[in-house]
């Protein structure tokens, strides 16, 4: 508790530092509209941000006690700046795309080892004597776990991150015991570190032209640049007064941006989850179409085929009926991506049904090609598959239709492949008002009944 002489120094000091409660009280608010972005859509990634922003609350919070006597302003001091620090470590760590490593958490264990006894050290008034061991830290730590999971993982980014803290080790050994400001110069070049590391892994994580992503990276560079901007304003420009809350624009700058990220990956989600199958992933129905339409319009522009295969699964009701559901679901699964691994990346693989699927297969394509890629399908389901421990056996049917030959518009083709499925189904094909066996190799309609057991 403080002592009662002490309480009145306490709160005239406290009325001085009101000037930092407009700041503190727009993260907050921010950092509120934040939350309640998140809360609709938590990922790993928004709650790191979240905390990132707590923390900044809470450095605006014990910057208005800096100006406090003795113990009490020296705490608010070190805790401001390690809330700094650590807010600036979490956004990193949340744009790293290898955070699951096992050596990646004890490189954040280390960056914030490092930093906090840096600034520790920088802060407490006997902890100059530790600077120069704290500052060799920044290198030593990071490096030594690179180097020592080299051999399991390695990844670029990593190693910018090495050369970054490498780099500012270099420099704090050589301006912290500078007379003067050079305990200053080494503070901001930690700050400065921090936020450029941000800005690197944010531009890393989010190359994509967006106004979420340009926001956040900028607001970031310019967060790093205000410790290197403001001092050598101070030393070159005294002059020229700017205002407090100038420095801290960038801060609102890329919480609006981090919103902006979140409300992006929203809309692209949502816009997944229409366009796509939930179960298998797929395409589903309606974005199939789209490319249904799009490839055939390509083909009759530059006066070339497409191809559409429609392929039904057979005794998938007996799976459901005997396994369960679950089971049923857990195929569709592992057939969806049989198909999708067996096409090329320009062609579509879709769920159009329960246990329907359907390939567009692009040019360069032909009715022997388009052959071809059916027949491999069906021969991916010929073995018995094993699903959840156990043994599956079913067959498929494929109908095959070829633009323009077989049909000009996409409702006649997906009719003529649907056509040919179902003969392929009954064992026949329907040409015009005959009807004729089918002779694997020859026609577009195929069958492929699994290895009897």
């Amino acid at each position: 508790m403080l002592n009662r002489a002490v309480l009145p120094h306490f709160f005239e000091v406290a009325l001085v530092n009101w000037s930092e409660l407009p700041d503190l009280t727009a993260v907050a608010l921010l950092s509120c509209a934040f939350a309640s972005v998140t809360r609709r859509n938590r990922t790993p990634v928004s709650g790191l941000w979240l905390t990132g922003w707590i923390m900044i609350v809470l450095h605006f919070g014990a910057s208005m006690l800096f100006n406090l006597p003795g113990f009490w302003g020296t705490l608010a001091q070190v805790a401001g700046l390690i809330s700094l620090v650590w807010a600036g470590i979490l956004f990193m760590w949340a744009a790293v795309p290898y955070r699951e490593q096992i050596s990646s958490r004890w490189m954040l264990v280390a960056m914030v080892a490092s930093n906090t006894i840096y600034l520790m050290a920088i802060s407490l008034p006997d902890g100059s004597r530790f600077l120069v061991p704290a500052a060799a830290l920044f290198a030593a730590l990071p490096l030594g776990i690179a180097v020592v999971a080299l051999r399991k993982f390695n990844h670029p980014l990593r190693w910018v991150t090495v050369s970054l803290y490498t780099g500012l080790s270099i420099f704090l050994l050589s301006v912290q015991n500078r007379p003067g400001n050079g305990q200053d110069l080494a503070l901001n070049g930690v700050l400065f570190t921090v936020y450029l590391g941000c800005c690197i892994h944010f531009w890393w994580m989010y190359r994509r032209a967006t106004a979420g992503a340009f926001i956040t990276i900028a607001g970031f560079l310019a967060w790093a640049n205000v410790f290197t901007i403001a001092p050598c304003m101070q030393v070159f420009l005294p002059q020229v007064h700017v205002e407090s809350e100038v420095w801290n624009l960038p801060k609102y700058v890329v919480a609006v941006g981090m919103i902006l990220l979140l409300l992006e990956d929203q809309i692209e989600h949502n816009r997944h989850l229409a366009l796509h199958d939930p179960l298998t992933g797929l395409p589903n129905r309606r974005l199939f179409q789209d490319r249904l339409a799009s490839a055939l319009e390509r083909a009759r522009r530059t006066e070339t085929h497409a191809a559409l295969l429609v392929i039904d699964l057979d005794r998938f009701k007996q799976v459901n009926d005997t396994l369960g559901h679950h089971v049923g679901d857990l195929l569709l699964q592992r057939v969806g991506s049989l198909f999708a691994g067996r096409v090329r990346r320009s062609d579509t693989v879709a769920r159009t049904g329960g246990d329907e699927f359907s390939v567009v297969l692009e040019e360069p394509t032909s009715r022997s090609e388009a052959f071809h890629v059916g027949e491999s399908l069906l021969q991916l389901l010929k073995n018995p598959l094993d699903v959840d421990g156990q043994i599956v056996h079913i067959g498929a049917s494929v109908g095959v239709a070829i633009f323009p030959e077989d049909a000009k518009t996409m409702e006649a083709l997906c009719i003529a492949a649907d056509l040919r499925m179902y003969d392929a189904k009954h064992g026949s094909e329907r040409i015009g008002d005959e009807s004729l066996p089918i002779v694997p190799g020859t026609v577009a309609a195929l069958k492929l009944q699994p290895e009897s057991r």
